[in-house]
């Protein structure tokens, strides 16, 4: 392995992350091949950023590729109908659709966006995860199902998605957030019965930094499909301006990463994260650009997001690679999480990865603007 020495500018980062993947995997064949999964959703979601930024044509025909060789020309696809991670890689659905050429994108996302009739719920009508862990919430869902949801209600008139969305975030407020740190808990059952489950509040007992990158996701996102002055808008700003802020705190001073558990970076046995890092960055990126944070966010993203590239190696084909993500994991305890195997390239980091490099470049691009006009 080498060091990137050469590459300049956060968008720059951002192409050698996904022709790195792109070298190494045919669109089906990343993994897990040949899946409808959110794993490759989120990697192709930052992709799809990077060619909305950077108009290179070979993005938008990647993207495609993955879809294509997976929904058939009838808008036929196999996917989970019992969890919130089947629906996020719909978001891919709407470009495509929206193109023209073939009703089948439209058909696909009618199919994912059924799914919202048939999960299971809570009592107050909170989604499960999924059918095995029933009556509990997951911070994951919100960005798994909720940023679709909003996508299609602006897309195809359906504005009841919005109040559902609404009241899903809200529902994660107040029943996971912890009031002295101002984070959120992994994970909440109603029913107490989870092994991790609190037995007075059923909350999960970590932060865990990819599920709180995952909710920080979906809030920034919220905020490109609901306009201001909206309905709920203000309420969602206000908790992305307080979430953001809670983040700063966390952040390790020495490296710009954030910790595996958030607020346990004082634990030796703790260490520090890529993804969620990435997921934080593009959050804290996103409030300051709204003028939900202030310059100690702007800070905050920048270290972040120096200290991502600084860990970024070369392999010997001279793709990069991103280190320290954790594989993908479920609610449980503090042990549970730092004893989690990390790999490299996972989907879950490069995607989060493309992702902070695109909203970096952006807000560069702000900053430049802003610092012409004075």
């Amino acid at each position: 392995m080498t060091e990137n020495s050469t590459i300049a500018s956060p968008i720059e980062w951002a192409r050698a992350a996904c022709d790195s993947l792109m070298d190494a995997y045919l669109p089906e064949e990343l993994p897990p091949a040949r899946r409808w999964h959110y794993h490759q959703g989120v990697f192709l979601c930052g992709m799809e950023l990077l060619w909305q930024a950077g108009g290179d044509d070979r993005y938008a025909a990647y993207i495609k590729r993955y879809v294509d060789q997976l929904v058939d020309d009838h808008g036929n696809f196999d996917f989970a109908r019992d969890e919130l991670d089947a629906i996020q890689a719909g978001l891919l659905l709407f470009r495509l659709d929206q193109e023209g050429g073939s009703r089948k994108y439209r058909i696909a996302a009618d199919k994912l966006r059924s799914l919202f009739h048939t999960l299971n719920r809570t009592s107050e009508g909170g989604f499960w995860h999924k059918d095995k862990y029933a009556y509990n919430m997951w911070l994951d869902g919100l960005y798994m199902g909720g940023v679709f949801a909003l996508k299609y209600a602006n897309a195809y008139g359906e504005p009841d998605l919005r109040t559902m969305v609404l009241r899903q975030e809200r529902l994660m407020r107040q029943h996971m957030k912890d009031e002295r740190t101002r984070l959120l808990y992994h994970a909440w059952d109603e029913s107490k019965q989870m092994p991790w489950a609190d037995p007075e509040t059923g909350c999960s007992p970590e932060f865990w930094a990819r599920s709180l990158g995952w909710y920080g996701l979906a809030l920034a996102q919220f905020m490109d499909e609901i306009s201001e002055g909206a309905e709920g808008r203000a309420e969602l700003e206000s908790a992305l301006s307080e979430f953001s802020t809670a983040l700063i705190r966390y952040q390790d001073a020495t490296s710009g990463l954030w910790y595996q558990v958030v607020d346990k970076g004082h634990l030796p046995d703790n260490w520090l994260e890529t993804s969620g890092t990435c997921l934080f960055v593009y959050t804290l990126a996103k409030a300051y650009k709204l003028g939900l944070i202030g310059e100690e966010g702007l800070a905050a993203a920048r270290r972040g997001f120096e200290g991502l590239v600084s860990v970024t190696k070369s392999d010997e084909q001279g793709r990069l690679v991103l280190p320290d993500i954790c594989i993908g994991t479920s609610a449980g305890d503090y042990e549970s999480y730092v004893t989690r195997p990390t790999c490299e390239n996972d989907l879950h980091g490069v995607g989060a990865f493309v992702m902070a490099c695109v909203e970096m470049e952006a807000l560069m691009a702000q900053d430049a603007d802003r610092a012409t006009l004075e």
